[in-house]
Formats: C-alpha cells, sequence, structure tokens
C-alpha cells in the first residue's frame, strides 16, 4: 500500500488535523530560506502534539551534520530528509551517528542521472520537480527506478490517485497541493486522505 506524507506542517491546528487522519508520515522543514521553516523549538512542541504511530520527517537544505543528528537523538524527528547537495559521505555519517533512516531527494530532470538514483545508500529516495514548489515533472522520466521510491511535486487531490495508479510508488508528498493562502486546509487534507483510503492509510 503506497503511504502518505503530509509535509511542512506549521501549527499546532496542522498537528491536530494528521492526529485525526493518521497519515504515515509528516515533515519539519529546517531549511530557513522555505516559507514552511520552523524552528527547533517550534518542532520539538509540535512533535510533543504527534501521535506516536506517526513518524516526523526533518527536511534539510546542505545543514550541519551536528544539528540534524541533535534533532534525531533528542526525539524531536525520527527520519531525515536530505533535500540538498548531500553527498554518499555525509549520509554514511548521519547513519553511523544515529542509525535512523535516511531519504534522500533528486530533482528528476531529462538529465537527471537514474543510475545515481538507484545507487543512493540511503533507505529511501525521493523524487520531486525542484524545491517543494509545488511543479509536477515529467513522470516517464523515472520509469528506471528501480527502488522504493517518495513521490512528490505538484501532487494534489485532483492527480495523486492518478499518480499511485500509474507509478505504484512507496509513497505520496504532499504540502502546497494541501495548502490554501501558503497555510494547511483542513478540507484539502481530508479530501486527500479520503482519495487515498484504498492506497494508503498509517500502515507502520
Amino acid at each position: 500500500m503506497t503511504r502518505i506524507k503530509f509535509c511542512g506542517l506549521t501549527r499546532p491546528c496542522d498537528i491536530e488535523v494528521v492526529n485525526e487522519l493518521k497519515p504515515d508520515y509528516i515533515g519539519f522543514v529546517f531549511w530557513q530560506k522555505s516559507k514552511r521553516y520552523i524552528t527547533r523549538l517550534e518542532a520539538k512542541e509540535l512533535k510533543a502534539m504527534l501521535s506516536k504511530d506517526i513518524k516526523a520527517v526533518g527536511v534539510f537544505v546542505d545543514e550541519d551534520i551536528s544539528r540534524v543528528t541533535a534533532l534525531l537523538k533528542d526525539g524531536i524527528i525520527d527520519i531525515v530528509q536530505l533535500h540538498g547537495s548531500e553527498d554518499e559521505a555525509y549520509i554514511k555519517e548521519v547513519r553511523k551517528l544515529t542509525g535512523k533512516q535516511i531519504i534522500k531527494a533528486f530533482k528528476v530532470t531529462p538529465e537527471a542521472d537514474i543510475n545515481k538514483i538507484n545507487e543512493s545508500s540511503a533507505d529511501y529516495v525521493l523524487l520531486d520537480a525542484g524545491m517543494g514548489d509545488g511543479k509536477t515533472f515529467d513522470w516517464d522520466l523515472i520509469n528506471n527506478i528501480q527502488r522504493p521510491y517518495f513521490l512528490a511535486g505538484g501532487l494534489d487531490c485532483n492527480n495523486v490517485s492518478e499518480a499511485v495508479s500509474k507509478l505504484e510508488p512507496f509513497a505520496v508528498d504532499v504540502s502546497s497541493g494541501i495548502e490554501t493562502d501558503g497555510l494547511k486546509d483542513p478540507i484539502k487534507m481530508r479530501e486527500f486522505m479520503s482519495l487515498n483510503n484504498n492506497i494508503g492509510g498509517n500502515t507502520l
């Protein structure tokens, strides 16, 4: 079954909704250039509210390893998502220091090196059109992906069912597709989960 990740949560009311809906994962963004950026303290407070059945993913872009590992060791996040130029050495160091799961994001373009994606030592890869800008990419470009992946990039209530039916990803990752005016929209969150009742839901 395809799992579901709601990314970019920033408010207590967002947590209240996901606790009701039970996606498999939620994401906290620690990249300061993102409009969804939250601080360590904010993430700690939100994680304390989060149902134990839902895994919290920390999203980073070329962050200092010490900060990443501290958030993992302190239980503020459960999984790391690397969205920058982090290399194999970086991935191996985080794993050695924490033993936690790692998701490595890749931008999918016609020039993307599919072999590099397949060979990444990360536990999972995430395939996106960019840096969480809500755009889709040509799904035909990932026909040769030979490993479980998170599908991101422009997913919303209008196209997620088609995406899952066509691609059968390990998980779908949505952020802007469940927002209105830049904030998470409970109605869209519920609709997204409703569309996926036969696809995903919390299976951890």
